[in-house]
């Protein structure tokens, strides 16, 4: 059965001096409890909840996280954490950084007497932290597979993300955050999907007339509604921001890593990938493939990442 684990490291001195209050980094487990340790990350928006299913079906990646799976709850043991700040803390750090996310992480596995574990799995900002981790703690990680996610952040991703933030501090001015949060997203969903998937999917019917509203819009605004229900404003501007922090020297890093990439993904786009399978210190390969959900194929093209996912884990045991 999953079970919870966690750390704390009181008072956390972060990359850039601001300080993280009475922190707690909780993790779950997974699978095999003798198996080989994997962790598995994912974007802002996910947590520790990786593979849990039952009524609540909050398992972010149950699809491929689970018995019999490409990454097979039977053979390995999966970890999964909660990225800084907590959902359930007040507590929000003027600045926080991939490097403290990978860093917390560490804490977490020395808590659990993990010196090494054979792979870490990361996907979006997961993929960042877990090129930090590799950066910073070499010798405790096997091998990396990164999953659209590069070595900085691409500059109009910066731009998009810093106009979500403005969008959401005016609601916080205002006293809407959730206003702003809504809006945020809708925007952030334009930049996660493709043009292509859009014009495929909606058909611009209007579906009111004053003023007029169309069904893309109505799409987008539910997106953002549900948003602004699972992420408060203050946890979302540092998460986002921590994106666009993001560095990591790729020569650097001497991990084995299989990086993945939807050929449209736009915020980390295949230019950047290619340049960091280039730069890396270590073996690596890029495995691409096509998708009309861009940088949001990570959780949905799973039939074209399930069997070089499996390949990779196998190559683990």
């Amino acid at each position: 059965m999953p079970r919870d684990i966690k750390v704390s490291l009181g008072d956390n001195v972060l990359q850039r001096g601001c300080v993280l209050k009475d922190d707690v980094v909780m993790g779950r487990l997974y699978g095999n409890k003798d198996g080989p340790v994997i962790v598995v990350m994912g974007g802002i928006s996910a947590s520790r909840f990786i593979a849990d299913g039952g009524r609540l079906n909050r398992g972010w990646w149950s699809t491929l996280v689970r018995g019999g799976g490409p990454i097979d709850l039977n053979t390995f043991q999966v970890i999964g954490m909660d990225f800084a700040p907590a959902v359930e803390s007040d507590n929000r750090p003027d600045s926080i950084t991939t490097h403290d996310q990978a860093a917390r992480l560490k804490a977490l596995l020395d808590a659990q007497g993990i010196s090494k574990v054979a792979a870490i799995i990361g996907s979006s900002y997961g993929g960042m932290t877990a090129l930090a981790f590799a950066h910073d703690y070499p010798d405790a990680v096997g091998q990396l597979c990164v999953i659209g996610a590069a070595h900085k952040p691409y500059p109009i991703g910066v731009a998009w993300r810093g106009i979500q933030r403005r969008a959401v501090r005016l609601g916080i001015e205002a006293g809407r955050p959730k206003e702003g949060m809504k809006l945020a997203r809708e925007l952030a969903m334009t930049t996660y999907r493709t043009a292509e998937e859009f014009a495929d999917r909606f058909a611009l019917e209007e579906t009111a007339t004053s003023p007029s509203k169309f069904d893309i819009c109505d799409y987008l605004g539910s997106r953002g509604d549900a948003f602004a229900e699972l992420m408060d404003a203050e946890r979302f501007l540092a998460l986002s921001e921590s994106i666009d922090l993001h560095r990591v020297e790729p020569e650097a890093i001497t991990t084995p890593t299989l990086l993945m990439s939807a050929i449209s993904d736009q915020l980390a786009p295949l230019t950047d990938m290619r340049e960091l399978r280039d730069r890396l210190g270590g073996p690596s390969e890029l495995f691409t493939f096509t998708s009309l959900y861009g940088h949001d194929a990570f959780l949905k093209e799973y039939d074209a990442m399930s069997p070089r996912l499996a390949e990779f884990c196998g190559g683990l045991v």
